[in-house]
């Protein structure tokens, strides 16, 4: 039966400025399709990412382009024909939801997963200034897991960093720069950060810097993000980080993501599963791989003003399907 592809734009608010090193954003952009077979249909939803080149229009124009000169709309052509990224994440995820739907299967169990469980997910302390970030750490400070957002001049963060801990003092703590520092910044933090007992650094150097931590003995482990997209990049990464955050507008999908995270695994890296800030939309496909992950961090439905209405089920600091409807739920 053949196969319609779909796609729009759509903007969410968010609910409060988000900042990082690279810059500040007000709304979510996000590329939507909706794959239809004339009796069921499915969705998948994509962040393009300016970071890689990507933008709303490039993504809806590559879509538009695989629909245009695709005989066999199938996950299998859309990763001969597309390239890793936003545009095909939200194809080949929709394509995984019209076929649970079509099968009556929930996607999990398609793709030879495990039943997803709730699991903790990381909160998002945004870059800002010392009082803000200490105020919102206080503020979230019963969540078990905060992420932080740093990447500035290393002497601020290393007060931004004091601050959070002392707001929030039971709860876990991973932090992610953004690029933002150079090897001389990282040393400067990393003995406040192995004294806050920060589980996980992100992504601290330039993604085409890392060279530079070939071999470095962290007293905490590093984590890429930036810098690993696909499953040839894994070479290059070893010896440098412990964990890798996977997360599926990077890959191009789900089918994609599920290789690169068994290739991960075999070649001893941790893995984190991560996301942009998107709608429930974007999130579900990536917590099916998240049951065994070393870190999740998939909260962005909570940083917006408002999610989808069968959106997952966020509470106390965990992430959940709902019991009925939503991606890939027959």
């Amino acid at each position: 039966m053949d196969i319609v592809l779909e796609s729009q734009a759509e903007s969410w608010d968010l609910a409060a400025p988000f900042s990082i090193s690279r810059g500040t954003k007000s709304r979510a952009d996000v590329v939507v399709v909706t794959a239809r077979d004339g009796e069921f249909e499915g969705r998948g939803e994509g962040v393009p990412y300016a970071r890689y080149g990507e933008s709303v229009s490039g993504a809806l124009q590559a879509i538009a382009a695989f629909r245009a000169n695709c005989r066999d709309c199938s996950r299998d052509a859309v990763q001969r024909a597309m390239p890793p990224g936003a545009a095909r994440n939200a194809v080949d995820c929709a394509l995984w939801d019209l076929e649970a739907r079509r099968r009556g299967v929930p996607a999990w169990k398609l793709a030879g997963l495990p039943a997803p469980v709730a699991l903790e997910t990381a909160y998002t302390i945004v870059l800002d200034d010392v009082a803000a970030m200490a105020a919102a750490a206080r503020g979230h400070a019963s969540r078990p897991l905060l992420k932080l957002k740093l990447g500035g001049a290393p002497a601020e963060d290393v007060e931004r960093l004091r601050v959070v801990r002392d707001a929030a003092p039971g709860a876990r703590l991973i932090v992610d720069a953004n690029e933002g520092w150079s090897m001389a910044g990282l040393e400067r933090v990393l003995p406040v950060a192995a004294e806050a007992g920060v589980e996980l650094i992100e992504q601290p150097l330039p993604a085409d810097g890392d060279d530079a931590l070939a071999g470095f003995p962290s007293p905490v482990p590093l984590g890429a993000d930036e810098s690993v997209r696909a499953a040839p990049d894994l070479a290059e990464l070893a010896g440098k980080y412990q964990v890798l955050n996977i997360k599926l507008d990077k890959t191009g999908g789900l089918t994609a993501a599920l290789g690169l995270v068994r290739n991960a695994r075999a070649m001893g890296f941790d893995v984190m599963i991560g996301c942009m800030v998107a709608t429930s939309l974007s999130m579900a496909p990536a917590l099916l791989l998240a049951r065994d992950a070393a870190f999740v961090d998939l909260d962005g439905p909570l940083l917006l003003a408002a999610d989808r209405p069968d959106g997952l089920r966020y509470e106390d600091g965990r992430v959940a399907f709902p019991p009925h409807g939503g991606w890939g739920q027959p």
